[in-house]
């Protein structure tokens, strides 16, 4: 097993070889993570109210919602989470108001 600088060092070399432009990571901030963002208020709304009797009811459940879910439910989801990014950018890496 690599360790973890050297894989990184890897990446970087061969994202460089390629052209690719490395952008420096922000610090830890809880309004750039993308499933607290999009994903898990609606998935929330979505079973609010429900009950399950096991463990497998509830994967079900899960399984039917996200194979029912819209790929513009994704595309809109993305989407502003790079201005949620950028915003947080501008603001040099304070947190993003509601």
């Amino acid at each position: 097993m690599f360790p973890s600088h050297g894989v990184a060092n890897l990446t970087q070399q061969w994202l460089q070889r390629y052209g690719w432009e490395i952008l420096p990571h922000p610090a830890p901030n809880p309004d750039l993570a993308p499933s607290d963002f999009h994903l898990f208020g609606p998935l929330k709304h979505h079973l609010g109210g429900m009950a399950f009797e096991t463990e497998d009811d509830l994967i079900s459940e899960l399984r039917n919602w996200f194979d029912n879910l819209d790929v513009d439910f994704f595309r809109v989801g993305i989407n502003l989470l790079l201005l949620r990014w950028q915003k947080c950018i501008d603001l040099h890496r304070n947190y993003v108001e509601k």
